[in-house]
């Protein structure tokens, strides 16, 4: 395919890659993206002037958008970003990519925080560079208010408490809690039961630090794992998905400076009986 298309559009190697990568290439009808692709004698292959407008964002849905800031609300299974383990999957970072450049082929999208693939919710990101240093550099003082809920094994007794560990992490990237706080990271967190019955809780849970697989592995430590999560010691999995959902964030907008708040609806599934 590349040969083919470098012999017959003369703009460069680079010009071609990217219209090969913006979907703008139809064999026979049909978008065709791979560069190592094998064209067929007789095959017709058109150039689109224009990268093909997106239906629809897959595994995401916006919540907000302006010039700085593109808030979405993502599926548990996606990641927001790939990993060199798994550059060739679908993340919330290229579709979100593909959708700006529809608009401008030079538009870009910034990382600002991530959630873990099996965790929904809502997420930030930035439409351009001054926007993401801005965020990321005052993440916690811009951030006023940031709530998960978590559909956990177990009748939950105490309606509400502020949870306290120390952090550890093994070489396989394991969490655990630790008695020691020398070389460990120190884990806040407060929750709410929402709602609880003899089976499952939902709990509404605010992060006083933002630890790696905090939540997780805190309300694996009071014997509620997350439903879902093997990992940290839950002994099912109902719902086919792990069972945390960031469900709010509000923080102070870095251009206009005024508050503002998004808030992702509970999943379907987080039902409590």
């Amino acid at each position: 395919m590349l040969p083919f298309l470098l012999a017959n559009i003369d703009r460069g190697r680079n010009h071609v890659k990217g219209v090969l990568k913006r979907g703008q290439i139809l064999v026979d009808g049909k978008s065709e993206t791979k560069f190592n692709a094998v064209l067929l004698p007789g095959q017709q292959v058109d150039v689109l002037s224009e990268a093909p407008l997106i239906d629809a964002l897959k595994g995401i849905e916006i919540l907000f958008e302006d010039d700085d800031l593109i808030v979405v609300n993502k599926e548990a299974g996606l990641l927001t970003m790939a990993s060199q383990r798994n550059d060739h999957q679908r993340t919330a970072y290229r579709e979100l990519t593909a959708y700006v450049k529809q608009q401008n082929p030079k538009g870009r999208i910034f990382i600002v925080h991530r959630l873990d693939r099996d965790t929904s919710g809502v997420v930030v990101f930035a439409k351009n560079e001054h926007t993401k240093f801005a965020l990321q550099k005052g993440w916690h003082d811009v951030v006023e208010e940031r709530s998960y809920l978590a559909y956990v094994e177990g009748k939950v007794e105490k309606e509400e408490a502020t949870l306290t560990s120390w952090l550890k992490e093994t070489k396989t990237h394991q969490v655990y809690t630790t008695p020691h706080a020398e070389g460990a990271k120190k884990a806040v967190l407060h929750y709410k039961v929402v709602r609880t019955g003899s089976q499952f809780s939902l709990l509404k849970v605010e992060l006083e630090t933002g630890r790696k697989n905090q939540i997780r592995v805190q309300l694996a430590e009071i014997n509620h794992p997350i439903v879902g999560d093997k990992r940290y010691g839950a002994t099912g999995n109902p719902i086919g998905r792990l069972g945390l959902h960031a469900s709010v964030l509000s923080f102070k907008h870095p251009t206009t400076k005024q508050l503002v708040r998004f808030e992702a609806p509970r999943p379907k599934q987080f039902k409590v009986k």
